[in-house]
């Protein structure tokens, strides 16, 4: 089963913690800026980013693995995952943090749509051990240049090597190219709301 440890370290890619969910929080929101789920989700650029930093803060960086690739010493990609055996639960605590920062920066909305969201995605989350692959996000000014796919790729390899199936939910349909490319296939489609566009659940068998 996939380990931390059975990650390879590659120059210019960052492990990273709870020192770092600004970062993590602010690269994710500028790379979903233009996503449909995500907009349609948080209805604005600051519940997005608020939203974001704090899953970082409460659930990504304290109990998943976080990493972010930076060129010439300037950040431009993130990735947050939970790997099998983490805990995809926040406190008490971070759990109502990040339900009234969603509250207090996007309104009652963006907080209904956010808990539906989350319910459907919980709903149809694998059950067998995996690699969870909560976000990767390129910041504008790093696009087209294939850091995502060079980001994640180490996780991907690590799958392989460990026999994991590696799994994620794709926000944006232009992105679907991209993850078919890495070997991820799509299992269904998830509505969270009649009005809501969809969420394509896909997953990566190890090859």
């Amino acid at each position: 089963m996939l380990t931390v440890s059975d990650i390879a370290s590659v120059h210019g890619i960052e492990t990273v913690g709870t020192e770092s969910v600004a970062a993590l929080g602010d690269i994710t929101a500028d790379a979903f800026r233009d996503d449909p789920f995500n907009n349609w989700l948080f209805g604005g650029f600051d519940p997005m980013q608020r939203t974001f930093a704090n899953l970082a803060r409460h659930i990504y960086a304290p109990n998943g693995f976080c990493q972010i690739l930076s060129e010439e010493g300037v950040m431009r990609a993130a990735a947050m995952w939970l790997l099998p055996g983490d805990n995809p639960e926040a406190s008490l605590t971070g759990m109502l943090q990040t339900y009234w920062g969603l509250l207090a920066s996007g309104g009652l909305g963006a907080l209904q749509r956010g808990k539906a969201a989350g319910d459907t995605m919980a709903q149809h989350h694998p059950t067998e051990p995996h690699a969870y692959l909560f976000t990767v996000g390129v910041a504008s000014a790093g696009r087209g240049r294939g850091l995502g796919r060079r980001l994640i790729a180490p996780v991907l390899d690590a799958c392989d090597r460990s026999g994991t199936m590696a799994y994620l939910e794709n926000s944006n349909p232009a992105n679907r190219r991209f993850y078919a490319s890495l070997g991820f296939e799509r299992v269904e489609l998830l509505h969270a709301r009649p009005d809501s566009p969809p969420l394509e659940a896909m997953k990566r068998l190890p090859r």
